[in-house]
């Protein structure tokens, strides 16, 4: 069963402990999560990687089917799912366990996805699906965010939020949150003030350094990783940034395959692009295909699962990454 992000009462309403969530916005899965489950909960929460409870499936079939009586209520989160969850959702299923609440994370699911068909045509299971956030729900964010907390921003500040968190509502929290930190010993907030705090000059070189991978540029690639010294945060962060910006240049090279003009792509293109990246930006038009720009956010994927896994020396995976075209 299908329910939509802003169906709030059918969420109230249903009986499900089963709960897909699959999308790229990952803002968005963590507000749903946090306000739909977590939010006032009292008992365990466990998190696990899909890979996690498939090597341990028996012992997790068998957490589920044992209850103490001093045992608290559980919900299990279950992140970076993949079809080769449906056998073991399938034998949860089957055995009627509803004493636990079992939340499935997943990247953007194909239609033809055995995962996602289940969970569409199941009565007892229910999935969400959450999209990238544009200008408008950005700005609602900011809205009940600011109502929140009592911020009082002008619509310019707001802007400057939306063009800054990149298309990602976790980066715009954030910010939302060194705003409002400040806001407590400071009645007005200004520009200069959003100026200083958000994109700080610590994270200059992480956007520089995607902006000229994705540009082509190695030999300024290779002075940036030179001159740096990243951490394993960092490289997440780097890893994230050339994906948000690899997925607004495909957004580019899908509109140029239609219209040849750049100049007005780049003019027209939400949310607004600042004239101090469109140089760069047709550089990066101009130096990928569009199937090109489709196999780096796969690799991108890829390469985050890699680092996470292995981190001992995370720059050196980042690193050959960047530098190798």
């Amino acid at each position: 069963m299908i329910i939509k992000i802003f169906e709030i009462e059918k969420f109230k309403k249903t009986k499900s402990n089963i709960h897909l969530i699959y999308g790229v916005n990952e803002g968005t899965k963590e507000d749903l999560i946090n306000n739909l489950y977590i939010k006032n909960f009292d008992g365990d929460i466990l998190k696990y990687d899909e890979q996690e409870v498939l090597n341990n499936e028996n012992e997790f079939i068998s957490s589920l089917l044992t209850k103490s009586l001093f045992e608290n209520k559980k919900i299990i989160i279950i992140s970076r799912a993949t079809n080769k969850l449906y056998t073991l959702i399938n034998d949860i299923l089957e055995r009627n366990i509803s004493e636990t609440k079992i939340i499935i994370k997943s990247s953007n699911l194909e239609k033809k996805s055995k995962l996602r068909s289940m969970f569409e045509k199941g009565k007892e299971i229910i999935c969400t699906p959450v999209y990238e956030d544009d200008i408008r729900s950005l700005n609602t964010f900011i809205q009940n965010f600011s109502k929140e907390y009592g911020l009082n921003l002008s619509q310019e500040i707001k802007n400057i939020l939306i063009e800054r968190a990149k298309g990602d509502r976790i980066n715009l929290k954030n910010e939302l949150f060194k705003l409002r930190n400040l806001s407590i010993t400071k009645n007005k907030l200004t520009i200069e003030d959003v100026m200083k705090l958000s994109n700080l000059a610590e994270n200059y070189s992480v956007f520089e350094l995607s902006d000229n991978y994705l540009a082509k540029n190695l030999k300024k690639v290779s002075n940036i990783i030179n001159e740096n010294n990243y951490s394993s945060e960092d490289c997440i962060l780097i890893i994230r940034t050339i994906l948000n910006k690899s997925k607004r240049l495909l957004k580019i090279k899908n509109a140029m395959d239609e219209n040849e003009n750049i100049d007005q792509i780049i003019s027209n293109f939400k949310p607004p692009i600042f004239w101090k990246e469109k140089d760069i930006i047709k550089k990066q038009a101009q130096s990928w295909s569009t199937e090109e720009v489709k196999e780096i956010i796969f690799k991108i994927n890829d390469l985050e699962t890699l680092v996470k896994k292995n981190s001992t020396n995370p720059m050196l995976f980042v690193s050959n990454f960047v530098s190798n075209y």
